[in-house]
């Protein structure tokens, strides 16, 4: 239910806390159910070899990325953001990499300064029932695009839902990627008159810029 209180977020004895965009929530606590899917099974596991690994950095590695998280801002939480600590700037760099079957790093790369992200708008077509997607990409983009995507929603949704990452940016083929292949393997074919929001995202050495988001409506056939 809606209320009306100081800002807050977070599980606080049997009730949860949460912020919307239609404002502050709470609901009663429940424990969530954990599906053990494949794709989180594997997500833990390279998150528990990224760990380990900072176990067998020397002290001046860990304090270079001690410096180094001193000047990456956390993500803000109620309004509210601070410094990273070195092992958690080490876990983020780190697992980015894992995402995309690169090797670790030990010392902190330098942060790049990203090029402007080019990736246009989504497009959808439906011929004979065959639903394709493709990106417009005007220009080479960086070398990891990847690509996220929310499950097909009511085409009058002006709010993505939850986004999973679908896989890098395909090679572009006459100014456009086709990304049909991405989303069927993850949600399967969109159907006719949902609506499919689609984030893009550079990354280099592990960091990351800022994604950026089209979206479009399926046709009918």
């Amino acid at each position: 239910m809606k209320i009306l209180d100081v800002p807050q977020s977070g599980h606080l004895g049997t009730f949860i806390s949460y912020q919307t965009r239609y404002g502050l929530f709470r609901r009663a606590y429940t424990v969530p159910t954990d599906p053990k899917s494949p794709a989180q099974l594997l997500r833990r596991a390279r998150m528990g070899r990224v760990a380990a690994r900072w176990r067998t950095l020397a002290d001046i590695q860990r304090a270079a990325w001690n410096a180094s998280g001193g000047q990456v801002e956390s993500h803000s939480q109620l309004g509210r953001s601070g410094p990273l600590k070195g092992y958690n700037l080490y876990i983020k760099i780190n697992s980015n990499l894992a995402d995309l079957g690169e090797n670790p790093v030990f010392d902190p790369p330098d942060r790049p300064q990203f090029s402007e992200n080019l990736i246009g708008d989504l497009t959808a077509t439906n011929i004979g029932d065959v639903v394709v997607l493709k990106l417009s990409v005007p220009a080479t983009p960086v070398r990891h695009t990847l690509v996220l995507a929310t499950r097909p929603c009511s085409p009058g949704a002006s709010f993505p839902g939850r986004f999973v990452f679908l896989g890098l940016l395909p090679d572009p083929v006459g100014g456009f990627s086709d990304i049909t292949g991405l989303y069927r393997t993850r949600y399967g074919d969109p159907p006719p008159g949902t609506r499919i929001f689609i984030r893009t995202q550079q990354q280099i050495n592990g960091w990351k810029d800022t994604q950026k988001q089209t979206t479009v409506v399926v046709p009918l056939a």
